[in-house]
């Protein structure tokens, strides 16, 4: 099996469980990978190839081709430039050095993995992601088209299936965030600690037992985004650490521990004494022990708090963070905030019965799902 992974290093835990999965049944497993997120794939049966595009270095290109789409470009082109634009036939040239393969497993925002299918004439599937969820195929259809022409692909019966194979979820139906275009979804268990081997930090383990804990995270795309050093029209904002220190000011404001992973990201407002900025932190394991999560809204960390049961505010910056955070409120999984209402949301939250009730029912839906292991069979009849 062929796994492609492009973005941040959250698109590469959304296929590490699968790809996991797979190699540990006694398959080959191959993860062709941008060289940043390799490290992700560490100490799993799977072997790794680096040669796809870094994220920061494809934003960077992207930004004149975007620009050229006008002064205010429609959200869903921006979208689908980035993730299926030209730079994919550079990739479909890298995989056919890897070799010939039975099954691509791909992140689902990462179209070579896709094209290259095409190619070996094998099926292909999309892992779990949230940037499936904004790329629409009138948009991402003639992209693709124009890339198999380069390629010299045939064409396809239905330029706009995005998915011909099905595809993979972590959320159960009756909570899907996936839109009408997308199929329904072979839906599976998320895993409770992709990253395997953490520990909970002893300064974590320390802080008062009798207040709630709360975790803030904006993902690991701003500071990728931020290295690029420009800011697409309708992508990231202009300055990636804006939103942190939206997130600190309002978790200065509210009466509970808050644990802030910054991603790298500078930070100028002084934390609050129970306010705590940290680099990184293992967030499956402070998820299990949480009361609440202030989000970005990015899908792993969605389907992550879901399985935690772990309410959420969700503060999104950029791209698919938008609709999933409108999803989150609709479905009363938190609440959808901007940057002056993260303390109220967050309040809101932490007193909310109706919130916690919602997002144990999904909970338990997801407990209901069967585990990732069980993908190895589906993925054996696929390739058969």
């Amino acid at each position: 099996m062929l796994t492609t992974v492009t973005g941040s290093p959250s698109h590469a835990r959304a296929v590490l469980p699968f790809a996991r999965a797979v190699g540990a049944a006694g398959h080959e497993v191959v993860v062709a990978c941008p060289p940043d997120l390799a490290a992700a794939f560490d100490d799993e049966p799977v072997t790794v190839a680096p040669v796809l595009v870094a994220l920061s270095e494809a934003a960077a290109r992207f930004v004149p081709r975007i620009e050229a789409l006008g002064a205010d470009p429609d959200p869903a082109a921006v979208v689908a430039r980035v993730f299926a634009g030209e730079h994919i036939v550079e990739e479909v040239r890298a995989l056919r050095r890897l070799g010939a393969f039975d099954l691509v497993l791909r992140d689902g925002g990462e179209f070579a993995g896709m094209l290259y299918a095409e190619e070996l004439g094998v099926p292909h599937l999309p892992a779990p992601s949230g940037a499936a969820h904004v790329l629409d195929p009138l948009h991402v259809g003639p992209l693709l088209t124009a890339s198999r022409t380069e390629l010299g692909l045939p064409a396809v019966a239905d330029p706009a299936a995005l998915a011909p194979y099905g595809r993979l979820d972590c959320m159960p139906p009756t909570f899907s965030f996936a839109p009408s275009w997308l199929p329904e979804a072979d839906a599976y268990r998320q895993d409770d600690e992709v990253d395997r081997g953490g520990r909970l930090p002893e300064w974590v383990a320390a802080l008062p037992a009798g207040r709630p804990l709360v975790l803030g995270s904006l993902g690991t795309a701003l500071p990728m985004m931020q290295a690029a050093g420009r800011s697409a029209p309708g992508g990231p904002p202009a300055d990636p650490a804006a939103g942190l220190r939206a997130l600190v000011r309002g978790a200065n404001e509210v009466d509970a521990e808050v644990v802030v992973a910054t991603a790298g990201l500078a930070c100028d407002v002084e934390p609050a004494p129970h306010v705590h900025l940290e680099r990184w932190v293992p967030q499956p394991l402070l998820l299990q022990v949480a009361d609440a999560m202030i989000t970005h809204g990015g899908y792993n960390t969605v389907r992550e708090a879901v399985r935690h049961g772990v309410p959420m505010v969700a503060f999104p910056q950029f791209g698919d963070q938008f609709a999933s955070a409108g999803r989150i409120a609709a479905l009363g999984l938190g609440r959808h905030v901007d940057g002056p209402s993260v303390a109220a949301g967050l309040r809101a939250v932490l007193d909310d019965a109706s919130v916690r009730g919602a997002v144990r029912a999904a909970q338990r839906a997801m407990l209901a799902l069967p585990p990732v292991a069980a993908f190895v069979e589906r993925a054996e009849a696929l390739a058969a």
